[in-house]
């Protein structure tokens, strides 16, 4: 996801400070994003030239207080709220009091993780869609403390990425995960029982209401581990029971067939994440 906001930004001008765990994590990220556009190229998307440019906007650190001279911050770590409030502690330090802090969340809380620092009025959400660079909508979450200045700036900052703006009032899920979750957890459960195959639901679902993927292959693209993670937040934010994780989805998760980025889950797919199809 970070890898997808970052070349979405370098791709309209904007010069990027990527921050990752250490050097490996760095080389990879170097690689995949070469390869992403390596494959724009490929399909005519993109030029040569243009590839150059845009790597030449993106920069890489393994170092925290590198973030410091950045007038806008956004967050992209796993979905776990003590990891998150830990970085924006940090972040509360090394910063400048008007540094904006961004949390790409897909269902936490943005007002508890603003009592992580000292800056409430400048704490915002911005819930981006995989992959990033094609979807052309974001979400910006106002949490409780989030000053009208702040949502100017960033619904500018998004409209200059080339994205379309919801504005959003914090509550569970937010607009699209909280919809979208019942849908994929309901196909789960309708695989589990035997109903239909998978293949079966996907093309039920994609050609009966005109979308572009099924709920499982979509489930696939955004990761399983990270479906799980929201279904259990949701159900523990508001209880109810289509937000109850499906046992297949966690059956998957145990057996760490987590989606495209490890090769299968509902359906299998290639290095490249594309879907392997049953007759091959």
């Amino acid at each position: 996801m970070g890898r997808g906001i970052a070349e979405t930004a370098a791709t309209v001008g904007i010069n990027v400070l990527l921050l990752e765990r250490d050097d490996e994590s760095a080389d990879l990220c170097k690689q995949r994003l070469s390869e992403t556009l390596d494959t724009e190229i490929e399909r005519w998307a993109l030029t040569k030239s243009e590839k150059k440019a845009i790597l030449s906007r993106l920069k890489f650190s393994i170092d925290l207080s590198d973030v410091a001279e950045c007038d806008l911050v956004i967050e992209a770590v796993d979905e776990e709220f003590a990891s998150k409030k830990a970085v924006f502690k940090e972040l509360d330090k090394i910063c400048d009091p008007n540094t904006v802090f961004v949390s790409n969340t897909a269902t936490l809380s943005l007002t508890k993780l603003a009592e992580a620092t000292s800056r409430p009025d400048k704490i915002i959400g911005m819930h981006f869609l995989n992959p990033v660079p094609k979807v052309p909508l974001v979400e910006v979450i106002r949490a409780l403390k989030t000053s009208d200045g702040t949502f100017k700036r960033i619904k500018k900052f998004a409209e200059d990425m080339g994205k379309t703006v919801v504005e959003v009032f914090e509550y569970p899920g937010f607009v699209t995960t909280r919809v979208i979750l019942p849908l994929l957890n309901e196909a789960m459960q309708v695989l589990l029982e035997g109903i239909a195959t998978a293949e079966g639901i996907d093309t039920a679902i994609k050609l009966g209401y005109g979308l572009n993927v099924g709920p499982l292959e979509m489930a696939d693209s955004m990761g399983l581990d990270e479906v799980l993670t929201w279904l259990d937040t949701m159900y523990h934010e508001l209880g109810v029971a289509q937000y109850r994780a499906s046992p297949i989805l966690r059956r998957k998760v145990r057996e760490g067939h987590l989606g495209k980025k490890t090769g299968q889950g509902f359906f299998k797919y290639d290095e490249s994440g594309k879907r392997i199809e049953i007759n091959q």
